[in-house]
């Protein structure tokens, strides 16, 4: 779809398709393909979209950029505003980010909609028969229980999960903007009921189903069924009467007083975002390991991400730009926090610059003295923490396999690591600096960066620097500190010691990878057939012999729960008892979605184990089974 048209509040989008009739309903997915080619924006900041010579429909976003308020869409035709037309138009546009609950009162400054994270689509639900996710100390949960659900948030989810249980069925072929609006509608009611966690995840399968349908380059189904995954099991949890907070979710960017804090700086990445912002995140680090950050993300695409690196940090008249604060670090007075550890910069906020600290010294040191494994089986036990997560560990580079660099941790056994780039996009330096360091083999590297839960040994690295004591190693420049950032700095030839200097090294070669070689990639692909195809594709598989087929691997390696919610799939996708009219007796998707809900849940639990068994240590090059 067109950039030039100004991103629309999702429940501007879903009232527009609500008044349509249901005849232009059937019409408005043609005409949403075809309208933004023809959208021109005018001086005063307001875009038109031509239909024809009858028809003009025009956007005029608010102060924050979007269009937040029905009258803020028009159109010249008689028909208006239940027009094609007008909901043409606005479906044509990005969707908003939800507006962010207000911070404290010495807030100040433009605060865009916060980003999720690169597990925010992946992370596995709770089991189904748990009644809520398990609290992370169990003591405040005897004496402090949460509050029952009201009747209009038990009202909300149970037209949430009716929403995307209809969307599931439907699937990206028959998705169109209909199907897209009621989910939209169902997420500003969850939203208006104080459900956030279950508008978020509404709102990532409504993006989702949009890139899917528009077939862009960046989308990938695996990420379309987590983020079914999560919408159907949040729903589902809350709509039984499930009270937990875990559920409920918190309002993004709610800040409360921090009180006076001492950060150093551990590294900066850029970030650029599918719906228009980009800018940068700097990570920080306390005395006594809490972690901090101080975002500057706004609107600006990929320009803003790539010169937001340099920027000067707004937080408590600091004079420092975001380079400086990541080799720096700041004592703050009168911080505020958000749940998420992003520190505000308000009026009452006072920073004083400080002097870095390398790796090699307190507080970030830990980060790189315990085994990696022990701190993914950690994140693997705390999805909701696995978001925000770095890892660090020092490794020996091994070579270029394919789309990975190779290594392998500095310690016994230690199985081989896959790094790939924390952000692929071509402009960012990421992939180039990772190419660069798989020319040395045998280079000994200190890396920091977040683990990719959803493949096996996999570290997305943000920043990286010398092993101490390494004799071949990274020699970076002073005014570094000893690390590089690999989105914002660029590795050259002179920051590496001579290829004469490197020690004999193993050749490059693709480790074990227990998810590619499990079986389990057959639950994967009947899950994703039906959110690509929905119901009806996961039914016409079925009739096939290939379901036989597929049951006996699963079976044979152990995975027999596997097997046996693949065919309840199956068997209830091709349930569909018809009275003597021909027409359904039951016509409700509910059966098929927890059916496919019990499937994917199951399989993300057995992906996250096998997840967990490629990061531990390996005792003779023996490889962790599927079983």
């Amino acid at each position: 779809m067109s950039t030039e048209l100004p991103p629309v509040a999702p429940e501007v989008l879903a009232e527009a398709v609500e008044n349509l009739t249901a005849r232009l309903r059937k019409k408005l997915d043609a005409a949403t393909e075809s309208c933004a080619a023809g959208a021109t924006r005018a001086a005063d900041g307001s875009v038109t979209v031509s239909f024809g010579e009858d028809a003009l429909v025009t956007l005029r976003p608010g102060p924050a950029g979007a269009v937040t308020e029905a009258g803020q869409a028009t159109c010249s035709c008689l028909l208006a505003p239940r027009c094609l037309h007008r909901a043409a138009a606005l479906g044509a546009a990005p969707l908003a980010d939800a507006a962010p609950a207000q911070p404290p009162a010495e807030q100040s400054g433009p605060q865009p909609p916060a980003e999720p994270g690169p597990a925010a689509l992946t992370d596995p639900a709770p089991a189904l028969t748990d009644p809520a996710p398990a609290l992370t100390d169990p003591a405040p949960a005897l004496t402090d229980p949460a509050p029952a659900l009201t009747e209009a948030q038990l009202a909300a989810a149970a037209a949430l999960w009716h929403a995307a249980a209809e969307a599931l069925a439907a699937g990206v072929t028959a998705g169109g903007a209909v199907v897209q609006a009621e989910l939209l509608r169902a997420a500003h009611t969850a939203r208006l009921a104080g459900l956030p966690r279950a508008e978020a995840a509404a709102l990532r399968v409504v993006r989702g189903l949009r890139a899917a349908r528009e077939r862009r380059a960046t989308q990938r189904l695996g990420a379309l069924t987590g983020a079914f995954r999560e919408l159907l099991h949040t729903a589902g949890l809350l709509a039984s009467g499930a009270s937990d907070p875990v559920l409920t979710g918190t309002a993004r960017r709610a800040y409360a007083p921090g009180g006076s804090l001492q950060v150093h700086g551990l590294c900066r990445e850029p970030v650029l975002s599918a719906t228009g912002y980009g800018g940068v995140v700097t990570h920080l680090l306390a005395p006594d390991g809490s972690r901090y950050s101080v975002s500057d993300v706004r609107p600006g695409g990929l320009a803003r991400a790539r010169g937001a690196g340099s920027a000067s940090v707004a937080l408590g008249g600091a004079t420092l730009d975001h380079a400086g604060l990541a080799r720096g670090g700041l004592r703050i007075v009168g911080a505020t926090v958000s749940a998420e550890g992003r520190l505000g910069a308000g009026r009452g906020v006072r920073a004083t610059p400080l002097r870095g600290t390398p790796w090699t010294e307190q507080p970030a040191a830990p980060l790189f003295a315990r085994p990696a494994a022990e701190a993914v089986a950690e994140l693997l036990a705390d999805p909701e923490a696995a978001e925000s997560a770095l890892l660090g560990c020092d490794v020996t580079v091994v070579g270029a396999a394919g789309e990975h660099l190779l290594v392998r941790e500095a310690r016994p056994d230690a199985p081989l690591l896959r790094l790939l780039p924390a952000h692929p996009h071509p402009e960012l330096p990421h992939t180039a600096n990772l190419r660069r360091i798989a020319v040395y083999p045998g280079l000994r590297v200190r890396v920091l960066g977040r683990p990719d839960l959803d493949r096996a040994a996999t570290l997305r690295p943000l920043a990286v620097g010398p092993v101490p004591g390494a004799p071949y190693t990274l020699r970076l420049p002073e005014e570094w500190l000893g690390r590089a950032d690999l989105g914002y700095d660029r590795l050259q030839g002179i920051h590496f010691p001579p290829q004469a200097e490197a020690p004999g090294a193993a050749l490059a070669a693709e480790g074990p990878d227990p998810l590619a070689d499990s079986p389990l990639w057959r639950v994967r692909r009947l899950l994703e057939t039906g959110v690509a195809g929905g119901r009806r594709a996961v039914a016409e598989a079925a009739r096939g012999t290939e379901p036989v087929a597929s049951y006996g691997p699963l079976r044979r390696a152990g995975l027999t729960a596997a097997a046996e919610l693949s065919a309840a799939l199956a068997a209830e996708a091709d349930r569909r008892p018809r009275n003597a009219f021909g027409r359904l007796t039951d016509p409700s998707p509910d059966g098929y979605a927890w059916a496919w809900l019990a499937a994917a849940t199951h399989l993300a639990a057995a992906e996250r184990s096998l997840v967990a068994a490629s990061w531990a240590a390996i005792p003779n090059g023996a490889m962790p089974t599927a079983r």
